[in-house]
């Protein structure tokens, strides 16, 4: 396993994907299976345990591919879009239907019984999951497997949003939370993730991965050489620059995403013993 990123490569000592066959070593080599969450999100942890850490969230729709299925309840797989390994559990995947053609543009929506907003909801999705609209029906997008979820919370799954900044301003206040990606919580990778990706930008899921994207920007505490947008990181955190001298990160100082000036957290990030390492541009 030398040279991979465990974190992206689908391989155990025990089991690995059929494609690493000749680059790693493993007792076994499996195809894997293409799935879909079907539940309101799922967490991805590095064991098959509920007392793991949480490393990442799948969201309602996403794909993974799952090369193990144990009989405790937990899935092995690789997640479609980023490219993160983990344990799933099993009951919150179904095998894949069509592709998803719309996603939620609203940061939190609910999906319904039937066409009537009185009546209780069943479900609760989150900003970015993805589904399979069937039908229209009074207002509401008919899901493929059911549920009627407002129209005016959706858009078509290739829409792009103008500006990530402005995304990421949406979740403020959103409680912050290791490891996740849903508007319920989430922490500083999940939330440039999700602005990038909303935006079009493909982009990795953990701080130091998403330093590897774009280009390097010279900055000596300088904030006129900064642009919108800008990400700012220091080692194992990172925010935008929301322009006119501001940050906007999901932070455990605030527990929360919150807006701030960029120089009062260089400062108190700073005083931890962790300096800006780089700023990039994409």
């Amino acid at each position: 396993m030398s040279g991979f990123d465990k974190r992206l490569t689908p391989a155990r000592p025990d089991l690995a994907a059929a494609h690493l066959r000749g680059k790693v070593e493993a007792a076994r080599f499996a195809e894997g299976e293409v799935m879909q969450v079907i539940d309101v999100s799922a967490p991805l942890r590095s064991k098959p345990t509920p007392e793991a850490s949480l490393d990442t969230e799948a969201l309602h729709g996403e794909r993974v591919v799952v090369y193990e299925a144990n009989e405790e309840g937990w899935s092995w797989g690789q997640l479609v879009r980023d490219g993160y390994v983990g344990w799933l559990p099993s009951n919150a995947l179904a095998k894949e239907s069509a592709k998803p053609t719309h996603r939620v543009r609203a940061m939190r929506t609910f999906v319904f019984p039937k066409p009537d907003i009185k009546s209780p909801p069943i479900a609760s999705i989150s900003f970015a999951s993805e589904f399979v609209v069937a039908r229209e029906d009074a207002g509401f997008a008919v899901a493929e497997h059911g549920g009627f979820i407002p129209k005016q919370h959706i858009v078509e799954a290739g829409y792009r949003e103008s500006d990530p900044v402005e995304v990421a301003k949406r979740f403020l206040g959103t409680p912050y939370l290791w490891g996740g990606k849903t508007s319920a919580g989430l922490d500083c990778s999940g939330l440039v993730q999700l602005a990038l990706q909303s935006a079009g930008f493909e982009c990795p899921r953990d701080s130091d991965m998403q330093q590897k994207i774009g280009k390097a920007i010279s900055f000596a505490g300088d904030e006129k050489v900064l642009t919108r947008g800008d990400l700012v990181f220091w080692k194992g955190h990172v925010g935008f620059y929301a322009g006119e001298g501001r940050l906007l990160h999901a932070n455990a100082f605030h527990m929360a995403v919150a807006e701030e000036t960029l120089a009062e957290a260089i400062t108190r990030i700073g005083a931890t013993g962790a300096p800006v390492l780089e700023v990039r541009r994409l």
